[in-house]
């Protein structure tokens, strides 16, 4: 019996494309190393705000930067398949990551992430 899919690529209730393990092995080793150069950022930042804690309130400013800034990353960095695509992108967008992190992923994925993107860079304008 025949898949009620056209494509033996797509799932068959979604219009996501299924990812290879390896375009999954590249879009992961992408997502780890932008993750990694975020949170280095942030454990940068959070130093240098303990570092010139003075105060009770610049205490509560440093636990508020950080509670911000977990809640930031855990919106961004959701490791769904379904949403894999516009996390890439927007980690394009933002130059948390370059296309070269991307390359040997399929045509159309990198259409789609460049997409998103440029979605994003309109929509901040």
């Amino acid at each position: 019996m025949t898949s009620p899919s056209g494509t033996q690529d797509r799932y068959p209730n979604q219009n996501e494309p299924i990812w290879s393990r390896s375009e999954k092995t590249i879009a992961r080793k992408a997502f780890d190393a932008a993750l990694g150069r975020e949170l280095h950022e942030v454990i940068q930042e959070a130093k240098k705000m303990a570092s010139q804690i003075k105060e009770p309130s610049d205490l509560w400013d440093l636990e508020r930067y950080l509670t911000e800034r977990r809640k930031d990353i855990d919106r961004k960095y959701d490791t769904r398949g379904s949403r894999l695509k516009d996390v890439l992108g927007r980690l394009l967008f933002e130059n948390r990551l370059g296309e070269e992190d991307l390359r040997g992923l399929r045509k159309e994925k990198m259409k789609s992430i460049r997409s998103f993107a440029q979605f994003l860079r309109d929509d901040a304008a």
